[in-house]
């Protein structure tokens, strides 16, 4: 064997040795848990809108720890252009996230959406307060463009309506989206549920679809019961049609503010207010909760029946006893308030 071979050889060996240390330190770059490694949960980077950069981004994940091998991550960030792409949102980085996967999810903005719910909401501070810290605007933003009527006008309602367009649903939202984008997402879900067939049915009630909205809230509160909403809407739309107050007690409840209230007293009857049913006839003029989906659709398919009134049952399981005359009522009210005092309730 030559010298000349030998030297060969000995370059292969080592060339080979050094590219097999490189390629396991490039993979271990790659690949390798380095993000939320040995941590029992994940990481939400929030990104503004504003301060969009990398040292926005690195201040975070330095703050919080997230990142196990500083070096690697920030020389990948560079190979990558990761710092010239700094994208704003959410981004939920997993436990044992590896530094390419992080980079690319962050480089091409693939935001994690905020999962928001519309559910058990009466008032417009209740609807603010769902929405609260979520995103990355400001709740007063927000409560500014609900309550200002040439806003509600644009989507067709009134500062007393706006709140039929935030149908109860869960619904995937990005973190940076503004107010105005989540109007109008929510006018899109609107008019997808409102369809042909719903706006047929609600034609045939005489009713518009923010009518059919602020029943159903009213319906929702009377009964829980699924299987008894289209009785009790069938009874109202009764009323409706005679021109008989609707006297539903949630819509006091609703005027005094007090939703606690198990037992209304004649006093509060008179309370003045147009959402009072006792003492206005017809609709309120807006709904008194976020009406399930299930209460619209009762409205829009009620059980036909001739009663007119209503009254909880004795037996105090959440159904209603109904009549088509006053007498028979008075003595459904009397078993259901002699059940009341059995049991010391007064309020």
């Amino acid at each position: 064997m030559t010298n000349t071979t030998k030297y060969i050889r000995i370059f292969i060996i080592v060339f080979s040795f050094f590219s097999a240390s490189f390629s396991l330190y490039i993979w271990q770059i790659f690949r390798t848990p380095n993000l939320q490694a040995d941590k029992s949960e994940s990481f939400t980077l929030l990104i503004p809108s504003q301060h969009a950069n990398f040292e926005t981004v690195w201040d975070s994940l330095k703050a919080h720890s997230v990142v196990k091998d500083e070096v690697s991550f920030k020389f990948l960030c560079k190979i990558l252009k990761y710092k010239d792409h700094v994208k704003a949102g959410r981004y939920v980085i997993n436990k044992d996230m590896g530094n390419y996967a992080a980079i690319k999810m962050l480089k091409a903005g693939e935001q994690t959406p905020v999962k928001l719910t519309f559910n058990n909401v009466r008032l417009q501070k209740d609807l603010i307060h769902k929405i609260g810290t979520k995103f990355e605007f400001d709740s007063l933003s927000f409560a500014t463009l609900i309550s200002s009527d040439s806003v509600c006008r644009k989507y067709g309602f009134t500062t007393e309506t706006i709140l039929c367009m935030f149908l109860p649903n869960t619904y995937q939202v990005y973190w940076d989206t503004t107010p105005q984008k989540l109007l109008d997402r929510m006018k899109f879900e609107y008019d997808n549920f409102w369809t042909n067939d719903r706006k047929a049915k609600a034609n045939i009630l005489g009713m518009s679809t923010t009518d059919v909205q602020i029943l159903a809230s009213i319906v929702e509160e009377e009964t829980k019961k699924n299987d008894e909403k289209p009785m009790v809407a069938g009874l109202y739309l009764n009323r409706l049609k005679i021109n008989m107050p609707l006297q539903a007690d949630p819509t006091v409840k609703y005027a005094l503010k007090d939703f606690g209230i198990k037992r209304i007293l004649l006093e509060q009857l008179r309370v003045d207010s147009p959402y009072n049913t006792y003492k206005n006839t017809g609709l309120p003029p807006g709904p008194i909760r976020l009406a399930d989906l299930s209460s619209v659709d009762a409205v829009l398919n009620p059980t036909k029946h001739n009663y007119t009134y209503m009254c909880a049952n004795p037996a105090l399981n959440g159904t209603h006893i109904f009549a088509e005359n006053y007498e028979d009522h008075l003595k459904n009210a009397a078993l259901y308030q002699a059940a009341l005092n059995q049991l010391g309730i007064k309020k």
